[in-house]
């Protein structure tokens, strides 16, 4: 590989930024230019429609005329400056600029190119006139972490013909100016940081330099960054505050008048150089004479290099500290300021200056600061040669210089001597270019340790030749030569980012050119690629050439396009060309490795390598080289021959394989359930176009298989793989497009052993279930194939009698154990039997008489194995039944016998749940079909269709999979263990959405289907602990804190679910541990419907065995929820009637938003005793209770009756139907109130009362039966009755006469007694007086007649007939 100009850009409307700075080559009209003459910063864009219009014809002079100015070389007259990032160029001239930034567009190709356009374009001279003397572009590291290299901004730097120094954006705003000396700017060049490529190397650090007549302008680097980074934020504060931008302060810089020189065209900074003792004491003998004194260190020095006039090139060292940085404009007083001022960027830069003193200071001209004078050291002295340019190498170790006499001179910049030079380069332009070694280019056993190597190249455009050459340095001979024409500028900026350092620098990758060639005919921008090599001399570069060589096939197959001829020719002269082994068998790997290169090519490739290698002397050959072109050659081999077998026009030879018999009665018992599951997988899905089926690739077949001691092997790989390579030699035979036997006879040629070719078979076979099922004929090919595998030599051991269990044939059920392709698996283990059978039966015919039966060991392994295939097959159809639209639970669960024989014993329920909660099944239509499963018989065929079912279709397919599974798993799905996985699973998939209520709901109601006890109790235990103690202990706290039903928000912080989930939830607790009371033992306590059951407990009932099937024998895995359960300890019976009546305490007060702060209802005892293990015995509270706390829950429970009442009005008048689970709250509260010792006597009355108030008198009177104390609640009842009265006679708004006239017959006694009652306490006051009649009558009959109200009672009654007599 040799040098090559590459395009990486080009530049837009170059005619018109030509147009712009040359306005006397514009041609437009006089009003055109009339207006630019108006504006010039805006384009002439009336020659721009031609670019919209490419097919456009033109006028042949207009034509002649543009091809004559584009070969005038308008450019070598500018200023050019391209950013080292390719993303800026500033083209300049005089007074004018434009900028032109990069932009990403897609080309007719498609792919991604840059292009700069023009974003700026104006006049930067202020002064009068001043024109630009010299630009430069310095790109700005970005201080972010996330930043990899890649600039935050570019700065412009343009030098004046005043001196005036600005710097710009690359918008064109003025960011800073600052006018350094008096004379025009000649030169501006930077240096950036450099990682340090040697510990010995002195570290540099960034400065700007500027080159005046006399005079050297350093400002340093860091200071500056800062300086301008601080600008460009002031600057866009102030745009976006509509303010006037405030005058920052003056940069600090080093200022050296150059002595001894005649004229200076250019210069160079070398940076900081310590000379060694030697060379300090050299100079110090020559600089004072023989008696010099020497320091005991040396100084530290910074050097410049400066070409032009007597001497022709100056060598001036600054020793470090000889001068301080000059302030212009600023007093010694506040130089203190300047540090804070430069680097924060705070508003109104301190307030450095007042609007005032910035107009005064604008309105004079500055004050210049003289400079140091700096002597030269020493030069190269020729009178008649004057130096034109100087270009410093990257390493700082060489200079390139230009003259007027046309010659190159390389320079030895710390031994300050020319060591070559060239000749006939006039006008030269000089560019550096710096190659670093890649890592595989040097043997690593001769230097593992040593660093990378860099070469340095110096570029030489020759204008005059049109010549763009490449020399290799010191002495290198010229590497590189292109013919680029006249009108070119050779860029090369000389630095890299601003404001990186050692410590920022670790980790990027600073993407710059170092050399840039610029066509101005068509814009092109182009950069030069010198491989390392090139700087190597030959006896190294036979191995650097091989790898080029490498990389240049590796490019030739990267290619997207590439024709076979094409690729063939160039691969194998590269093959050939390479003499490295151990590189041309990289470039043979990466040739084979290729997606797009024919097999075709592949085998004359690698036949024509393999033949050249035969021809060379054995002895000299690399044994490793040729084993490897021979085994990949016959790999190929055997790839045609198998893809040639598999083509279409290939007709099988064989006659059709007769049908075997025993497989239809096989095939007969599982059609059904077959049928049903080929049903359920043959919905569409989504597809990748990746996984399509299509033609193996060659590299894929190549990459899988090996020769490994004169045997082919395949390489283990993932199934995806195994699949591959078993689809190409072996789906064509299973769907009878390609000949059994010759397919068979090619693979056991090929030297593949049986063992793998049937692990490829099986990989076929179980993982393209769906096209195996599609395929009628499959099973029939199955068997054909397994047969001859059989047959084959080393595949069944020839000791093997039958008694023993067969390696082959275990691999085979292997293999279908593992699979998660039920039906392919039953399928194959089916064909499988079939075959073993027949040969197991030939053995035995062989060494017995016909009449005796074989029993053989590995018939019984293939029955159990189909019988465990047949239910795994039973249950993976159940499990692929669709789920509901919206449903809940994942994906579809695939088993295999592997998976639920390490599942354990609770796997088959454990899935089964799952599937039963994705489908929704209702606990009561679960129980259902449990039922029916009990009462009906098992059937050989369960999906006939004609079954009467009124259920919808889904849920009878549903019930009818559901039924069959269970009738396969007796054991291990029975209702106790089934109700039990699926409590379990509802509160699982509740504890990750607590938001839906119904999955607790139902938890708790499949918890209560356990018949067993001792089930029942683990499970609801483990229930409590588990999930649900840690968000009741949460919502308890939390009511405590609020004192009140918890708004919403509270509830999702504390407790992670909303009020009303929150209030469901607090049900289903109670229901929770009602069923935990009536399960543990309550004999020792009374006995309440809704707190406990007496007659029940684990001591009545032995617990249960944990049984599964026969064949499910062998599961061994994690323990089961049912043998958990039976694991767990008895609960203490108080303390978890403790926790239920603290439960039903928050239910209620979530239900009837009530007041309550439900710890405080408690004592210390009953407190201390809450959300403890439910199993440990805790110190309860006994005896009396505190009468404050008494009267506190006698309180709280009568406000539950209150709410309750009030609810049940509400329903009654919208006409809702009350449902029988909120009638339950006062025999809940009756309970309550025994358990909290209230008297209930009490609260019965409070009912009656609050019944009466709303208006519901028969409720009332059925609660009036149960009061003990008939007289407290008849003087209650009186005062109720009393109001009603009160309420018709002086308060209803319909008044008639008579019933003022009946008012005025009550005895006075009953008449202020009516007026002295409020009706405003009745929330129904309008009762009909029938009612009211009754209600008085129920009075006087629980008012004894020597009651002091008893009279009062009659007159309210003989009132009450009257107005009920009434019209």
């Amino acid at each position: 590989m040799s040098c090559c100009l590459l395009e990486f850009g080009r530049v837009q409307e170059l005619r018109q930024v030509r147009e712009f700075l040359f306005p006397k080559h514009n041609k437009a009209g006089p009003e055109e230019e009339k207006a630019q003459a108006e504006n010039e910063l805006t384009w002439d864009d009336s020659d721009w429609g031609s670019w919209e219009n490419p097919d456009g014809k033109e006028d042949g002079a207009q034509t002649e005329e543009e091809e004559q100015q584009q070969s005038t070389p308008w450019l070598q007259d500018c200023v050019l400056s391209l950013s080292p990032c390719s993303d800026l160029l500033v083209i300049a001239r005089e007074h004018k600029a434009a900028f032109l930034s990069a932009k990403w567009r897609t080309a007719e190709s498609g792919q991604e190119e840059m292009t700069l356009t023009v974003t700026w374009s104006g006049t930067l001279s202020i002064e009068e006139g001043e024109c630009i003397s010299s630009v430069i572009c310095i790109p700005l590291a970005s201080q972010k972490r996330s930043s990899t290299g890649r600039p935050d901004w570019t700065c412009i730097v343009v030098g004046f013909s005043s001196g005036y120094v600005r710097f710009y954006t690359e918008s064109g705003v003025l960011l800073l100016a600052q006018l350094l000396h008096e004379d025009p700017v000649l030169c501006l060049k930077c240096r950036t940081y450099e990682i340090p490529r040697h510990p010995g190397v002195t570290e540099q650090h960034e400065e700007l330099s500027i080159l005046y007549p006399a005079a050297l302008v350093t400002i340093d680097g860091f200071s500056l960054f800062q300086s301008l980074r601080a600008c460009r934020n002031q600057v866009a504060r102030a745009a976006a505050a509509g303010s006037d931008v405030i005058q920052p302060p003056p940069l600090a810089y080093k200022k050296w008048s150059l002595q001894d020189m005649d004229t200076i065209a250019d210069h160079s900074s070398i940076g900081i150089t310590t000379l060694s003792v030697f060379d300090q004491m050299k100079n110090a003998s020559i600089l004072g004479g023989y008696h010099a004194s020497v320091k005991g260190s040396p100084p530290a020095m910074s050097q410049y290099i400066a070409v032009g006039g007597g001497p022709y090139t100056g060598f001036y060292y600054a020793i470090e500290g000889s001068s301080q940085p000059l302030l212009s404009h600023v007093a010694l007083a506040v130089a203190s300021k300047l540090t804070s001022a430069l680097f924060s960027a705070a508003s109104g830069w301190l307030g450095w200056k007042t609007k005032n003193e910035e107009e005064s200071v604008q309105k004079q001209k500055p004050k210049v600061e003289p400079a140091t004078a700096l002597p030269v050291r020493f030069g190269l002295p020729d009178s008649r040669r004057h130096g034109e340019s100087i270009c410093l190498s990257p390493c700082n170790t060489m200079a390139g210089v230009t003259d007027d006499f046309g010659r190159v001179t390389l320079l030895d910049v710390a031994r300050g001597i020319a060591i070559r030079m060239w000749k006939g380069y006039r006008d030269a332009q000089l560019g550096w270019v710096q190659v670093s070694e890649a890592p595989g280019e040097r043997e690593v056993a001769t230097s593992p340790s040593m660093p990378r190597r860099h070469a340095q190249f110096l570029v030489i455009y020759a204008p005059r030749r049109g010549i763009l050459e490449v020399w290799g340095t010191q002495h290198g001979p010229r590497v590189g030569a292109f013919t680029v024409g006249k009108n070119c500028r050779l860029l090369y900026a000389g630095h890299r980012l601003m404001g990186v350092n050692s410590v920022t620098s670790q980790g990027w990758q600073i993407h710059t050119q170092q050399v840039c060639l610029f066509d101005q005919v068509n814009g092109a921008l182009r950069a030069i690629t010198i491989p390392f090599h090139l700087a190597l001399s030959d006896k190294k570069s036979e191995r650097a050439k091989d790898m080029h060589l490498l990389r240049r096939l590796t490019t030739l197959l990267r290619a997207r396009e590439v024709e076979p001829a094409l690729l063939e020719s160039e691969a194998q002269s590269v093959l050939l060309d390479i003499k490295h082994p151990a590189i041309k068998k990289q470039a043979l790997e990466s040739l084979l490795s290729n997606k797009n290169a024919p097999v075709s090519c592949l085998t004359h490739v690698t036949r024509a390598l393999l033949a050249s290698l035969k021809e060379q002397d054995p002895e000299a050959v690399d044994e490793s080289l040729l084993q490897f072109c021979s085994s990949q050659l016959k790999l190929l081999q055997l790839y045609t021959d198998v893809q040639l077998l598999h083509t279409p026009d290939t007709s099988p030879t064989e006659p059709e394989h007769p049908s075997f018999s025993g497989i239809e009665e096989d095939l007969a018992r599982v059609g059904p359930v077959l049928q049903r599951y080929t049903e359920m997988n043959s919905r569409p899905c989504v597809s990748f176009a990746q996984d399509s089926s299509g033609p193996l690739p060659v590299r894929t077949f190549l990459s899988q298989l090996e020769w490994v001691n004169g045997e082919l092997r395949v390489i283990k790989q993932p199934d995806t793989d195994w699949t591959q390579l078993g689809s190409f030699l072996f789906w064509g035979c299973l769907s009878g497009q390609s000949p059994l036997q010759r397919v068979c006879e090619t693979l056991q040629e090929s030297g593949i052993s049986p063992q793998q070719l049937l692990s490829l078979l099986l990989s076929v076979w179980l993982n393209k279930e769906k096209e195996v099922l599609k395929c009628p004929d499959a099973v029939s090919h199955l068997h054909t194939l397994l047969s001859t595998l059989s047959s084959m030599k080393g595949a069944v051991d020839e000791s093997w009698d039958g008694q023993c269990v067969s390696p082959w044939w275990q691999q085979v059920r292997t293999a279908c154990v593992q699979s998660e392709s039920a039906a392919s698996a039953l399928l194959a283990a089916l064909v499988a039997h079939r075959v073993a059978k027949n040969a197991i039966t030939k053995l035995a015919e062989s060494k017995f008489q016909e009449g005796w039966e074989c029993v053989s060991l590995e018939l019984e392994q293939w029955v159990v194995c189909i019988k465990q295939l047949e239910d795994v097959l039973a249950l993976q159809t159940l499990l692929c039944l669709p789920s509901p639209q919206g449903s809940t639970g994942g994906a579809v669960t695939r088993c295999s016998v592997k998976a639920l024989l390490e599942s354990g014993r609770g796997g088959v329920a454990d899935c089964v749940s799952k599937y039963i909660f994705r489908q929704g099944v209702s606990p009561d239509l679960l129980r259902n079909i449990l039922q029916r499963r009990g009462e009906n018989e098992p059937t050989e065929q369960p999906f006939q269709q004609g079954r009467e079912e009124k259920l919808e279709a889904c849920v009878c397919v549903v019930s009818e999979l559901l039924e069959y599974v269970c009738q396969r798993f007796p054991s291990s799905l029975s209702p106790d263990v089934l109700f039990a996985h699926c409590s379990w699973e509802n509160v699982v998939q509740w504890n990750k959405d607590p938001e839906v209520g119904q999955y607790l709901e139902w938890s708790v109601e499949f918890l209560k289907m356990i018949s067993s006890p001792h089930i029942q109790l683990g499970v609801s235990a483990m229930m409590w602990q588990t999930f649900i103690v840690k968000r009741f202990s949460a919502a308890a706290f939390l009511m405590e804190k609020v004192g009140k039903a918890p708004k919403d928000r509270l509830c999702r912080r504390d407790v992670g679910m909303g009020d009303a989930a929150m209030r469901s939830f607090l049900g289903s607790s109670v229901q929770l541990l009602q069923a935990l009371m009536e399960v543990s033992s309550s004999s020792f306590l009374p006995s309440f419907p809704f707190f406990s059951r007496a007659d029940s407990g684990v001591e009545e009932v032995s617990a249960p065995d944990v049984c599964v099937e026969e064949v499910w024998g062998g599961a061994e895995g994690p323990v089961s929820i049912v043998e958990l359960a039976l694991d767990q300890r008895s609960v203490h019976y108080p303390l978890v009637q403790h926790h239920c009546v603290l439960a039903s305490l928050l239910h209620a007060a979530l239900t009837f938003s009530l007041r309550l702060k439900p710890l405080s209802l408690f004592d210390s005892k009953g407190k201390n005793a809450f959300f403890r293990d439910l199993a440990s015995i805790q110190l309860l509270p006994s005896g009396d209770m505190d009468p404050n706390l008494v009267a506190m829950r006698q309180e709280f429970l009568m406000n539950v009756l209150t709410g309750w009442v009030k609810v049940l009005a509400e329903a009654e008048e919208n006409g809702v139907k009350h449902s029988g689970a909120e009638d339950m709250w006062p025999s809940v509260c009756m309970e309550l109130s025994s358990l909290l010792q209230v008297n209930s006597d009490i609260l019965r009355r409070h009912l009656v009362c609050e019944l009466y108030n709303q208006g519901l008198d028969l409720r009332a009177e059925e609660v009036m039966m149960e009061v003990q104390d008939k007289d407290v609640l008849g003087s209650q009842l009186l005062v109720l009755t009393g109001q009603r009265l009160s309420f018709s006679l002086l308060h209803s708004q319909s008044q008639t006469k008579p019933n003022m006239e009946l008012l005025a017959r009550l005895p006075p006694t009953l008449c202020t007694w009516l007026k002295a009652m409020d009706p405003s306490e009745l929330r129904c006051p309008s009762v009909p007086l029938s009612q009211s009649g009754r209600l008085i009558n129920k009075v006087i009959e629980m008012l004894p007649e020597n009651h002091a109200q008893y009279s009062l009672a009659l007159h309210l009654l003989e009132a009450v007939d009257s107005l009920h007599e009434e019209p």
